[in-house]
């Protein structure tokens, strides 16, 4: 079902409509085209749909039309429209997906449009690196994130427990979400899920460890900082102070966190906006850093704005993705509150826009930041961390073998060529 009404949505949004003029799309300069820009968040959809329009000011005759899907859907979509040649004209795209796309040849090469004009030392270096794919780029960096601890003062405050702070470390996390954790009320201190981007990465390097190797042929959760990475996840499971993964399955980490019923929530710059427009959270939410581990580390990512090789229209679709990665775009997600954006020089107004947080924990993150690990199919081993790593979390399973499993299963697909 899922799959068809996706092959159904790309019917009616593919980037091959032409309102007036030549059928094929590449006539006078006077043909009035219509692109697609789809994303998966209706927290941001607002925002993409006031950029389109700032760009059709600019641009009388391309018309953009933003299509929002469900996350799983996005994908799913994406997938059959880049097989099938009816996907959107631009998207969203993220670092653990690029590569299969990339090698594919489904996203439009970028790099001749960078070199008549695009200076890529404005976005973050991590960022803009994620979308280069044999020395090519495919994708212009929309936005970046790091981590923070999000609390619930309220539920600090009723616990008697201290508001993190830059001097805590793994054990002030283990000891505070014990003491905020109440059976009788429903409440946890932390949620716990099988998170990469959120959760384990971040321990691992905090650790010492690498996650994957440098030149990408191997993965090292079964050493030492990898497994104290994990085991930090696990233990917290098995003081019983997160919801338990079945009930993270029912619902979501960050809907269990506005639901108020755990205290802390480890994840990204991105959820700012939707915290702050839930009036059940006004004035008990804030943010604070990650805590030490060994050292201080998060890592970033961010998502790119690409664009679909075989659209009709690859001019006006490289100027519409020229416009996403400029100061106007950038400009436009910050006043809104929407995102970090990745133009340098454009993050103020976003700080701005929601004052009651400590937002800056996000910015002076980026000091300690590591790019999000990627390599050969990242998208397909990461995709297996929940069932190798789901019994360490359960306590089935020993930290360190469930580890090594896991490990070997990465490595195997690493090792496709």
């Amino acid at each position: 079902m899922a799959m068809a009404v996706a092959a159904t949505l790309l019917t009616a949004c593919s980037g091959g409509g032409t309102e007036t003029g030549s059928a094929g799309g590449t006539g006078a300069a006077a043909e009035k085209v219509t692109l697609t820009y789809a994303n998966w968040s209706e927290d941001q959809s607002p925002a993409m749909e006031q950029i389109a329009a700032e760009f059709q000011k600019e641009n009388p005759n391309i018309t953009v039309k933003v299509q929002t899907l469900p996350w799983p859907e996005y994908w799913s979509t994406l997938q059959v429209g880049a097989a099938g040649g009816t996907a959107p004209d631009a998207f969203w795209m993220l670092a653990d997906h690029f590569r299969e796309y990339a090698k594919g040849g489904a996203l439009i090469d970028l790099s001749d449009t960078v070199k008549s004009g695009i200076d890529m030392s404005v976005y973050p270096k991590a960022v803009s690196d994620s979308y280069t794919y044999e020395g090519k780029i495919f994708a212009l960096p929309k936005d970046f994130d790091t981590n923070g601890i999000w609390y619930n003062k309220a539920l600090f405050d009723a616990a008697g427990v201290k508001y993190p702070d830059d001097t805590w470390d793994w054990q002030d996390v283990q000891d505070a979400a014990k003491k905020l954790t109440d059976p009788a009320k429903g409440v946890w201190g932390i949620a716990a899920p099988i998170d990469a981007q959120g959760g384990y990465y971040n321990t691992i390097l905090q650790a010492g460890g690498t996650i994957i190797n440098a030149d990408g042929t191997a993965s090292d959760f079964a050493g030492p900082a990898g497994v104290a990475g994990l085991k930090f996840w696990a233990d917290l499971q098995k003081a019983g102070s997160s919801p338990t993964l079945k009930q993270l399955s029912d619902t979501e980490a960050v809907s269990m966190f506005e639901n108020q019923k755990v205290a802390m929530y480890f994840s990204g710059a991105y959820w700012a906006l939707r915290f702050y427009k839930n009036a059940e959270l006004k004035g008990k939410v804030d943010v604070a850093p990650l805590p030490q581990g060994v050292k201080r580390a998060t890592v970033t990512s961010g998502i790119g704005n690409a664009g679909y090789a075989g659209s009709k229209h690859p001019e006006e679709l490289k100027k519409f993705l020229t416009f996403l990665g400029g100061t106007k775009a950038a400009e436009i997600q910050a006043a809104t509150g929407t995102v970090l954006p990745a133009y340098k020089g454009t993050q103020q107004p976003w700080l701005d826009s929601m004052p009651e947080f400590k937002l800056q924990v996000f910015i002076d993150a980026i000091d300690y930041s590591v790019p999000l690990p990627v390599a050969g199919n990242t998208a397909e081993w990461q995709g297996l961390a929940a069932q190798y790593l789901a019994p360490a979390w359960d306590g089935t399973k020993p930290v360190e073998a469930a580890a090594k499993e896991y490990q070997d299963a990465v490595d195997q697909v690493l090792a496709k060529k």
